[in-house]
């Protein structure tokens, strides 16, 4: 794949007949993916389960602190979650890459609902605990496992090679739309009903994936042959991810954002509760704000075509600038309102780095590539949650949020120096008014010349 000069050239793994030739270089509009019928109905039911799923991740999170009054149980119950993408990640990468992966999303979408109308019996019956809520989200973090790898893998078979990047892009819309409704509406609905309702709808929602995948003309996808069996895939997955930096670095980059930038769920119910000292209405409020902002990202994505890795790092590094600095403004308003950019550049860092990988990966590969991709972006999350909810819990939800700024600013500045040297690139510093003050500019040996 090539994707520019420097950093983003780097030659990328090698691909089978139908792979090769590569994405290709006219801008796509930006819902071309929405022409092909099998992906309409894929996203059509993405955007009425996603809803759900926000909806239950706010009421999950605001039924755990009214609960227990602590935001590191919040962060527990995001780790419980996370926790098995960590430690079997992986192998939910490989059993992807055996088997048919639209009958085996049909099981993982069935399974993910039935915990969903779970939780949501317990909470009206009225006999949840704590510990019910640990248990089911760890089991959804089981299921969740099978279905990343092969809900990221299938997106190419529904659209093949050329669409993938946009069909990225607006999957992490349809995400974001969903979760700039989810919020406002579990905040009205946790006020006027109570969670149980949320979580009910959510375990409904699940139908709608279900039906849409089922209603799929297979003759118009684009089929991967499921790799057999044998010994030593998982070892050989990450060896081939190992020999490819431009899959590596953005791996590497995900993890540490993953884990300590993105905990959203910590900071936010913490800064309603104790720095604003308002309620679920208000947490609604500030997760639609953050999704806003990271909608307008997905869009913009979809719009670029090619992804780059020099626009993941300049996007990482806003990221983590923002992050730092917002916990520490004055005013309600002025927090709420930069949720909207850090909500932008946190996309677009997740959008790139999945288009990125997704398009460097040999197709039989995919689902192990993508499994280790989202192990390491939400199977941080278990480490990350945890350590950042007691920071917050014992210096302040504004110490807490700075630091996970402060560490996802470091990680994407050591990793866009790593990228710039792989790349032949150096930096280049110009003050003179009117030019690009920062830049990456190849190395190059000095000329020698010689005189007449």
């Amino acid at each position: 794949m090539s994707t520019g000069n420097g950093a983003d050239s780097a030659p990328g793994p090698s691909t089978s007949t139908t792979e090769s030739r590569g994405p290709s270089r006219r801008k796509p509009s930006m819902f071309s993916s929405l022409k092909i019928r099998n992906y309409r109905l894929f996203a059509a039911g993405q955007v009425v389960s996603n809803t759900g799923t926000w909806m239950q991740r706010i009421a999950q999170d605001w039924l755990v602190l009214s609960l227990t009054g602590s935001a590191s149980a919040v962060g527990i119950t995001i780790a419980l979650q996370f926790l098995p993408m960590l430690l079997l990640g992986l192998y939910g990468g490989v059993l992807a890459d055996r088997l048919p992966k639209r009958p085996l999303l049909i099981a993982t979408q069935s399974a993910l609902g039935l915990t969903g109308l779970a939780l949501g019996v317990l909470t009206l019956s009225g006999q949840v605990q704590v510990w019910h809520v640990y248990v089911l989200a760890f089991v959804a973090g089981l299921v969740t496992v099978v279905d990343n790898p092969a809900r990221q893998a299938f997106v190419h078979e529904m659209v093949g090679r050329d669409r993938l990047a946009n069909a990225v892009s607006l999957n992490s819309a349809n995400f974001q739309s969903a979760r700039l409704v989810g919020p406002a509406v579990a905040g009205v609905v946790i006020a006027a009903v109570g969670s149980g309702w949320a979580f009910l709808f959510n375990g409904l929602s699940f139908l709608a994936p279900i039906a849409g995948l089922l209603l799929m003309r297979t003759s118009e996808l684009h089929p991967v042959e499921p790799v057999p069996r044998a010994k030593g895939q998982l070892r050989e997955g990450l060896q081939y991810v190992a020999r490819h930096p431009q899959l590596i670095w953005p791996i590497v980059l995900m993890g540490f954002i993953g884990t300590f930038g993105f905990n959203f769920p910590v900071w936010l119910s913490a800064f309603s509760d104790d720095v604003f000292h308002t309620g679920a209405g208000t947490y609604g409020l500030l997760n639609s704000l953050l999704a806003a902002g990271s909608l307008a990202g997905a869009l913009l994505a979809a719009r670029r075509g090619i992804p780059r890795l020099r626009l993941l790092v300049a996007a990482a590094v806003a990221f983590g600038v923002l992050l730092t600095v917002t916990p520490f403004v004055t005013g309600f308003w002025a927090f709420a309102l930069l949720l909207v950019p850090i909500g932008m550049f946190g996309l677009t860092v997740n959008v790139t780095a999945n288009s990125t990988v997704q398009t460097a990966a040999d197709p039989e590969m995919r689902g192990r590539v993508m499994a280790l991709f989202m192990m390491v972006f939400t199977g941080g999350t278990p480490v990350g949650a945890p350590l950042l909810g007691w920071i917050t819990d014992t210096y302040g939800p504004r110490i807490g949020m700075a630091t996970g700024g402060a560490l996802s600013l470091l990680a994407a500045v050591g990793i866009g120096l790593v990228l710039s040297r792989v790349g032949g690139l150096r930096l280049r510093v110009d003050l003179r008014p009117g030019r690009p003050h920062v830049t990456l500019v190849p190395r190059q040996a000095p000329v020698l010349t010689s005189a007449a």
